[in-house]
């Protein structure tokens, strides 16, 4: 991935703490994706009065719409592309005017699991234990929704390894002393009862003592007192109790301090039967709201996701603000900053198509542009009080419909619950209610993607089910508070899962033509060459321009997979508008072995019948019974672009590592 941030070490070389412009070849972009609309608009314009072919309409009406579709879902695609903003920043340690150590924010890191492996849970909590940010200033809990018992071993094992860092140990020590020297006061204070009440009692009777060479101690013991205890009380001896409240009290919270110490946590949230949990989603919000945490700020990582050292210090710095009237750095209304996700297990080729630079580049700085950048679960740095602000003001407009929502009372710490990608709910609620977002695009942590094809679909088919079920649930369209480009930007991340059915229809019409002679247009003359080929030429243009920067084996492989996915992309349709049940299933992180042309059917069928109405096509020519050979010329083209797309998912079906 090629970052916008040059600089980590090292003071970046530009006036004040953050900068934001346009990115490279932006405006080259808006040009030609003018043109490109244009063009499309003119094809459209032209297919809809002079090329129907009205004798066949169930193929020529699908074929229209599912144009129509692509070239509404190409307007949101433009849009959302149309301010990528490139962003650097200085870390949290070169801030101009420096942020003092002292007043860095506390910070909580969530590393999420269910299921994963220990050694896997392990490196990612030893990674984030190791980040550079000031001991005292940084906890790792391990959100452990498995409740496994190696895991809870590993951290328990991991902590006591922790306390033995110098800087700790130096921590320790230092608390240590200031809870002796408390004791040792109250101790003092204690013994200084008895002569607190006899010195009262000679102020107020001095009758009543004979023995004279009390009074001289009496004397010591009152000036011994009046340095110790703090003026403002009617008595000494309500003067000595209150010193004595205040030591206890300061005693045990340096206790409390000590018990802090204690870095590397663990948490596993009960889940009581018959309660809904929520998972990944529940698991967080029980660690916010009932798990003991204080963070200011919350690192979400997956449990495969390691962290680089810098990690903190290159993304806290978006959170705030420079008072020049104060002096003073203050909190801004950033709610989160989302960073790219990357993987150091993809094998050479990419086989399954993890590599994500397109989404983690373009389209997140277009989105970030608009105010609309998504949290994608992992990598992203959160601010407390925007979440639990949130998940609150949801949680009441809840329980004001449903009483019965008050026993979810301890799952109300601001992830939504709504949908099993919590993620992209959770920001489209968070940008509702009026806070903002940043994408910082420098790879600041490296994960595990699936390296088998069942994996990858478990994956996929998440995503895909839980947009829908955002769409359906809680459309942006009509929730209140999100702006019209943030609506737009949620709801064509939406629209992109209907594709699978517009694919059906481009993948089959030449297949039907082959074996039928039937198309969907009444010619595929000099008319239609001269109406369609210029959209489609500068449509590659502006893809190409829109994605500079991005390897065209990455573009290309996105391309694959976004048509050779259509079966998923309409099993998570019709899985969420029939309202069949939808579990969340976590990513397996080890390889499955197996070969999985199972999974694949309708592909393999699409592609057979495809090479096969091809070979027809070619005997006919052969056998001289072949009619309009440049019609067919056409098809065959544009069936061999459709197994160009097909084949990288069969690849993957059969494909083993090395």
């Amino acid at each position: 991935m090629i970052s916008p941030i040059s600089i980590v070490e090292g003071s970046p070389n530009f006036s004040g703490n953050t900068r934001s412009r346009l990115k490279q070849r932006t405006l080259l972009f808006r040009y030609l994706a003018e043109i490109n609309l244009i063009l499309g608009a003119w094809y459209l314009y032209w297919r809809v009065n002079n090329s129907i072919n009205f004798d066949v309409l169930w193929l020529s009406i699908p074929l229209l719409l599912a144009e129509i579709y692509s070239y509404i879902g190409g307007l949101m695609f433009t849009i959302g592309l149309w301010r990528p903003l490139s962003r650097q920043v200085k870390s949290l340690d070169q801030l101009t005017p420096a942020m003092p150590a002292s007043s860095w924010p506390t910070l909580d890191v969530f590393v999420t699991c269910y299921n994963e492996s220990v050694d896997i849970v392990e490196r990612t909590t030893r990674a984030a234990l190791a980040m550079d940010y000031p001991v005292t200033k940084l906890r790792v809990y391990i959100l452990d929704d498995g409740n496994s018992s190696e895991i809870r071993a590993m951290a328990e094992r991991l902590a006591l390894e922790d306390l033995q860092l110098p800087q700790l140990q130096e921590e320790v020590a230092r608390l240590s002393r200031e809870r002796v020297q408390l004791a040792t006061r109250l101790e003092e204070l204690k013994q200084l009862e008895p002569d607190t009440q006899a010195a009262e009692a000679f102020l107020e009777d001095p009758s009543t003592i004979n023995q004279g060479n009390l009074v001289f101690g009496w004397l010591q013991s009152l000036q011994k007192l009046a340095l110790m205890l703090n003026p403002g009380h009617s008595s000494l001896r309500d003067r000595l109790s209150a010193e004595e409240k205040q030591t206890e009290q300061s005693l045990h919270h340096k206790e409390l301090e000590l018990s802090e110490v204690l870095r590397c946590r663990y948490i596993a949230r009960p889940k009581p039967a018959g309660k809904p949990h929520y998972a990944k989603a529940g698991n967080i919000n029980y660690a916010i709201f009932a798990g003991g945490t204080a963070g200011e700020f919350i690192l979400t990582l997956d449990a495969d996701h390691i962290p680089k050292p810098h990690f903190l210090k290159r993304v806290l710095s978006y959170f705030y603000t420079y008072n020049v009237a104060t002096g003073r750095y203050d909190s801004n209304r950033i709610a989160f900053v989302q960073t790219p996700q990357d993987f150091y297990n993809i094998p050479p080729g990419d086989p399954f198509g993890h590599r994500a630079n397109l989404f983690y580049g373009p389209i997140q700085q277009g989105k970030d542009g608009l105010n609309s950048a998504f949290y994608t679960g992992t990598n992203a740095i959160l601010r407390r009080e925007a979440l639990v602000n949130v998940g609150l003001r949801h949680f009441f407009n809840e329980y004001s419909k449903n009483e019965r929502q008050l026993s979810d009372f301890d799952l109300v710490g601001g992830m939504s619950s709504n949908s099993i990608t919590e993620d992209m709910n959770t920001a489209m609620r968070l940008h509702a209610n009026g806070w903002k977002s940043i994408y910082h695009n420098e790879v600041l942590a490296e994960g595990l993607a699936p390296d088998d094809l069942s994996s990858t679909l478990k994956q996929r088919l998440r995503w895909a089910q839980g947009t829908m079920q955002v769409m359906v649930r809680e459309n942006p369209f009509t929730k209140p508070g999100l702006t019209f480009w943030q609506r737009l930007q949620y709801f064509q991340t939406m629209y992109s899962y209907l594709s699978g059915f517009a694919t059906v229809i481009f993948i089959a019409c030449p297949i039907i033509y082959f074996f039928t002679g039937i198309i969907p247009v009444t010619s595929f003359g000099p008319d239609f060459a001269i109406h369609f080929f210029p959209a489609f030429i500068l449509n590659r243009l502006t893809f190409m321009v829109a994605g500079w920067g991005v390897p065209a084996r990455e573009i290309w492989r996105s391309e694959q997979y976004a048509i050779a996915l259509f079966p998923l992309f309409i099993q998570a349709v019709v899985s969420v508008f029939t309202n069949r049940p939808i579990r969340f299933q976590v990513t397996p992180k080890q390889r499955q072995a197996g070969i999985y042309l199972g999974l694949v059917i309708p592909q393999l069928t699409v592609f057979v019948l495809t090479i096969l109405g091809i070979v027809w096509s070619l005997y006919r020519l052969v056998t001289g019974t072949l009619e309009d050979p440049a019609v067919h010329l056409i098809n065959a083209a544009w069936s061999v672009y459709n197994l160009a797309l097909l084949l990288v998912i069969i690849r993957a079906a059969v494909w083993q590592p090395e």
